[in-house]
């Protein structure tokens, strides 16, 4: 047994899925209770894109053995990328049931449940996380990401502010706080937070074209005319050149009316 299974482990090793998949399948011949070894052919399924057959062993793996969390992670995968909400959700209420320390679990599920937009089933999963995880910043972005969908842009900047608490000089993260800021009609520190995520990204177009924008809504044309300009030099398709280098134009023929 012991030297199938390290035979078995070489070949998934070395992505020889094929020989992986005949070697799992021969110890289960001689072990047809070990939810492991079913975990690992369904993987080799998984990595062949042949995701029923995963599937059946994942669940195969989780029948004898609902306490592996890495059985409902893998299939959790499966059910994500065939945008399955429906059975992924089932899958890691089952989870979060049999594993309620398994944290990951319930994080699993608030992603799906927020792509089925079930937003506030979303909110309770990575509330609990936070109860007891208060320093789990991934959850706190998921959780701003919910409530700016919500539009309670408050708490979404909130959230985002925690997150910076624990992963400063994310351009992402400065730019999505400015975002909820923006929408919260909080425009000094939307533009303030657009700048950081320029000052840590010099190449993170988005944000310049966004504070360009409230720059002319703030009077600020000199600025606005700057960091379009410094817009154009990055990579962005050539309608979007066009585009603004004409309202470039406008604006300094509105600055120079003046």
């Amino acid at each position: 047994m012991q030297d199938k299974l390290e035979k078995a482990i070489g070949f998934f090793k070395k992505g020889d899925w094929d020989k992986a998949i005949d070697s799992f399948s021969s110890i289960i011949e001689t072990e047809p209770e070990s939810a492991e070894i079913y975990n690992n052919l369904a993987l080799c399924y998984a990595n062949k894109g042949e995701y029923e057959k995963a599937e059946k062993n994942y669940l195969k793996s989780i029948e004898l053995n609902p306490k592996i969390p890495q059985a409902y992670i893998n299939l959790a995968d499966i059910y994500y990328r065939k945008r399955d909400f429906e059975h992924g959700i089932g899958l890691l209420n089952t989870g979060v049931y049999e594993l309620p320390d398994e944290l990951i679990l319930s994080h699993y599920l608030a992603r799906f449940y927020m792509e089925d937009a079930r937003l506030d089933l979303a909110i309770d999963e990575l509330e609990k996380i936070l109860e007891k995880q208060p320093e789990n910043y991934d959850a706190y972005y998921d959780l701003g990401k919910v409530h700016f969908e919500l539009g309670n842009y408050e708490l979404a900047a909130d959230n985002f502010e925690n997150v910076l608490e624990y992963k400063e000089n994310n351009e992402f993260i400065y730019y999505y706080l400015a975002q909820a800021y923006e929408a919260n009609n909080e425009i000094d520190k939307a533009i303030s937070n657009y700048l950081k995520a320029i000052a840590v990204n010099d190449k993170f177009h988005p944000a310049y074209k966004k504070v360009a924008i409230l720059f002319i809504a703030r009077g600020n044309l000199d600025d606005a005319i700057e960091y379009f300009e410094e817009y154009l030099k990055l990579d962005i398709p050539q309608e979007e050149v066009d585009g603004v280098a004409a309202l470039i134009e406008k604006i300094k023929k509105k600055r120079d009316e003046k």
